[in-house]
């Protein structure tokens, strides 16, 4: 009962004209307003903000907003793979035989994140990690790893909520939900990174073009909070230390790539 009525609100809330609303307004100097409670319901460190509070004319600047420089440490090596945003990494495992993994106690299909069986087999029996970003952390995402881009591409129309409600009783959100993928390519194999857009907002912005993305760069942003998944092929990547659900931070060391 309660997983029909939670959809049922999400679906009549979550379309088109109530996206173009929000948007609307968030964009708009009329939030601007709303800009310091933002920040203080949800705890901002605005000491690292790039700009000063008061420099922000909308809640989406401030929401997209950047970290001065030096605000994250990348711990770098060429093996290593370093977390791509702020936020919670709330799971981590083993993608099955069956191309599937467990999210809060729910499966999920690689398949149908991916999109195609060329795209998911690579990554049967490898491993994963789901980050989540709540509207509190800093919203930009950064390169993993040194890797060549041998592959993006966008899949899904609508999007649920990606917090703890909508993991629990959403339609399939980290595999159906809008998703903008890219696969590198690396010394120590390939890596998908899948970022899953959120009820509302379906945006991921790149801001680099180029093939080639290096290692803590900045290489997107969200709209609005949102997920990112990391995925690798089996026997190629292993973690390092905690794994689930801990706090991370942009350029932490999560594991390294494994010798072929």
């Amino acid at each position: 009962m309660k997983q029909s009525l939670y959809r049922l609100c999400i679906e009549l809330t979550n379309k088109k004209w109530s996206s173009f609303l929000l948007r609307r307004f968030v964009q708009s100097k009329a939030s601007r307003k709303l800009i310091p409670s933002f920040a203080k319901t949800y705890g901002i460190n605005t000491e690292e903000m790039e700009k000063s509070i008061e420099l922000y004319p909308s809640l989406h600047e401030f929401f997209i907003r950047r970290l001065k420089p030096g605000a994250r440490t990348i711990q770098a090596g060429e093996a290593a793979v370093v977390s791509p945003v702020d936020g919670v990494m709330a799971e981590t495992g083993v993608i099955t035989d069956q191309l599937e993994v467990t999210v809060k106690g729910k499966l999920y299909s690689i398949l149908d994140m991916l999109g195609s069986d060329e795209k998911a087999a690579p990554y049967m029996g490898g491993s994963f990690a789901v980050f989540y970003l709540s509207p509190a952390n800093y919203h930009r995402i950064h390169s993993p790893a040194n890797g060549e881009v041998i592959g993006r591409w966008e899949l899904g129309k609508h999007s649920y909520p990606v917090n703890e409600l909508g993991l629990r009783y959403g339609k399939e959100t980290l595999s159906k939900n809008y998703r903008s993928i890219t696969e590198l390519r690396h010394p120590g194999g390939r890596m998908a990174v899948v970022k899953v857009g959120a009820m509302f907002v379906n945006s991921v912005d790149y801001v680099v073009d180029r093939n080639e993305w290096i290692q803590g760069e900045e290489v997107a942003y969200f709209s609005f909070g949102s997920t990112v998944i990391l995925l690798f092929e089996k026997g190629r990547f292993s973690f390092a230390g905690d794994t689930a659900p801990r706090e991370v931070q942009v350029g932490e060391k999560l594991g390294s790539f494994m010798s072929k």
